[in-house]
């Protein structure tokens, strides 16, 4: 496909029928206004936040008391309070529907397929509510699951937030020593976890790692049946009882929703803690709500009904995003297991079958859908698929270009970037704007995002650190355990003063829009030239003979050198002739600065639980530094063969 011409224009009828375009017309009338673009929309709402986000809240349809005031101390980043005088109650505005319609639907793998009405989910949630306060949980309390990406998980958080305790979970793959340094540093009142999980069509069985977390963190435990014995691991572990004894006193009534301030503690997420034990960020129910509703209603222009996906564990910040979609009236559909098992149609043949509206995935998904010679454009019938968005990592362009030619052509792609940190987005799509290959389509509404370079100007043309120059509601509310905010100050506002800058290494485009080269702290400085790791995976990763890379800077003589370990398709060596092309193909795509001094094929690449790729964790391998906090990643053998390779020497 030509890069002179967007991939995906929408039609005029479209863009009239959104709700972002309904949004703009309704704040052009409130306040006067002439905006007649999405540009327009942006500048706005990065210029009047107590406006903006008023109106986000009066539209969205937010359930709670608002209060006079929207913003205090709006010019301090970190003195900032939005909706200070409101209450409200997060589980409230995501319990919008009831009756017999889907709220949930779910798979687990092939094995397992389930639908939750609005009113057994409701009834599931009035009982567990019940069952928390008889155990003396309540306002401020920590609840933290080792779960399964399954309706009871959801149901589990919804209870919890309506009485005010705080969420946190993980999936059920985290090894022992990983679940306690997250959950052992926020000392929870109550544990749930699963009896057992499917993974590539195998049972995993997590019995004797509940018994060890529990006892270690020495409190109530919940077990939930999912693929194994929930009795016999209640017996096998101290303090524990089913889910089934733990409600069994607690028929269902009408739910009670706390009324609780904006900023009172929602969510605690944590770092990858690649490097260290894990930050633990608290956010807050009204900033997530916020923002999420932002982002469902207007970004991804979600209706009652809509059916809406996100492939993601109970370990990543994408669960937290996706169950936020029960606010705008959608029905979640959930998927826990292995996308590849028993082939890489499952998730095809699911969006097919629940008619998906958004499907949401990461970079990586696409990429080995690509690599497997799929073509679901042609296998299955997509067409009520309006939304595809693509996280985790930046997308290379030829992943846009797979996404139109082998997935459906006429799509709204919305590449997305933020984090754990800020619980959402800060660069995204938007259905009034076309999409460009190999970009984002631009900034969130009210996120007055930049690119700055390292002397705090902003930069057109150039790559830079990705940073926001005001303060937004889903700033974390704090990290836990760091009273004074040191370690907050240092993860944002060390760079810049009052500037939240957010370790991406980014650049605008022609087109407004944004490119992600990767984390800023995983750059490489080859000469002093900043060059994104994104830039080469691009190029390499194309390659069929290539199934993953991951490229690092070697200290050496003086500079940085740069280090790329490829993982080869089955059935292929790095021959000299392979180095060869590599090498060509970098300097041809991206520059000759790009390639790399040492090209060195590994057997495994090490990743985090949700899939990405840990370049710190292999660069501190390399320089002969220990990796502090192995637990967080999903296959830490992987990191031994970094350690001593006798080609990094010379």
């Amino acid at each position: 496909m030509r890069d002179d011409k967007p991939l995906w224009t929408p039609s005029r009828a479209s863009v009239e029928a959104s709700p972002m375009y309904a949004f703009m017309q309704t704040c052009n009338r409130d306040h006067g206004l002439p905006m007649a673009s999405y540009g327009d929309l942006h500048a706005w709402s990065v210029a009047d936040r107590p406006a903006f986000w008023t109106a986000v809240w009066e539209v969205c349809g937010v359930r709670g008391d608002r209060g006079q005031r929207a913003l205090v101390d709006g010019d301090v980043m970190l003195d900032a309070r939005f909706f200070p005088d409101a209450m409200l109650n997060f589980a409230e505005n995501l319990l919008s529907g009831e009756g017999a319609g889907d709220a949930i639907v779910f798979r687990g793998e092939d094995r397992v397929e389930d639908r939750w009405s609005w009113d057994r989910l409701r009834t599931l949630v009035s009982r567990l509510q019940q069952a928390m306060r008889a155990a003396g949980i309540g306002p401020g309390d920590r609840v933290a699951a080792m779960m399964p990406n399954v309706p009871e998980t959801v149901a589990f958080m919804l209870a919890a937030s309506s009485i005010g305790a705080i969420w946190s979970s993980c999936s059920p793959d985290f090894g022992e020593q990983g679940v306690l340094d997250r959950f052992g540093q926020i000392e929870p009142k109550l544990f749930i976890a699963c009896d057992a999980y499917w993974y590539g069509g195998k049972v995993q069985d997590v019995g004797a790692k509940v018994a060890a977390v529990a006892a270690r963190l020495g409190v109530p435990s919940v077990i939930v049946h999912y693929a194994g014995d929930a009795a016999a691991v209640a017996k096998t572990t101290s303090g524990a009882a089913t889910l089934d004894d733990f409600i069994a006193a607690h028929p269902a009534r009408p739910l009670e929703f706390l009324p609780l301030p904006f900023s009172h503690p929602l969510y605690i997420l944590f770092s990858s803690g690649t490097t260290g034990v894990p930050k633990c960020i608290v956010h807050s129910a009204g900033g997530t709500l916020l923002q999420h509703l932002k982002e469902h209603r207007l970004h991804c222009g979600l209706q009652p009904g809509d059916k809406l996906f996100y492939f993601t564990t109970c370990g990543w910040m994408m669960w937290n995003w996706l169950v936020s979609g029960l606010a705008v009236g959608a029905t979640l559909c959930l998927f826990d297991g292995s996308p590849f098992a028993p082939d890489g149609n499952v998730l095809f043949d699911y969006a097919e079958a629940e008619r998906f509206a958004v499907f949401g995935t990461s970079a990586k998904y696409i990429d080995a859908v690509r690599k497997s010679g799929l073509t679901p454009r042609t296998s299955h019938d997509l067409s009520s698929l309006r939304l595809m968005t693509s996280t985790g990592s930046p997308l290379s362009p030829e992943g846009f270009t797979f996404v139109y030619e082998g997935i459906k052509e006429d799509v709204q792609l919305a590449s997305i970037s933020g984090g754990t940190d800020i619980v959402s987005c800060f660069v995204l799509g938007n259905p009034l704007q076309p999409v460009w290959r190999g970009e984002i389509q631009g900034p969130g509404l009210g996120l007055a995002m930049d690119v700055w370079d390292d002397e705090g100007r902003p930069v057109r043309g150039e790559k830079g650190e990705l940073v926001c120059t005001s303060a937004f509601p889903s700033m974390p509310v704090m990290f836990w355990n760091d009273p004074d905010g040191v370690k907050y100050r240092a993860a944002y506002f060390d760079r810049f003063d009052n500037v939240w800058c957010h370790g991406d290494f980014a650049e605008w485009t022609t087109h407004d829009g944004i490119v992600i080269h990767g984390r800023s702290d995983a750059t490489l400085n080859p000469g002093g030239v900043r060059i994104g790791t994104a830039e080469i995976y691009n190029q390499v990763e194309q390659m069929p003979e290539v199934a993953e890379a991951l490229c690092i800077g070697q200290d050496w003589e003086d500079d940085v050198r740069v280090v790329l370990f490829v993982r080869l398709a089955a059935g292929i060596d790095l021959t000299d002739d392979l180095t060869k092309s590599i090498r060509t193909r970098i300097r041809a795509g991206a520059s000759p600065r790009h390639v790399p001094a040492k090209i060195i094929a590994v057997s495994d690449i090490p990743r985090t639980k949700s899939g990405k790729i840990v370049e710190l964790a292999v660069r501190e391998i390399v320089h002969g530094r220990p990796v502090k906090n192995r637990e967080a990643l999903a296959n830490p053998e992987a990191l031994e063969f970094f350690r001593g390779i006798e080609e990094l020497r010379v």
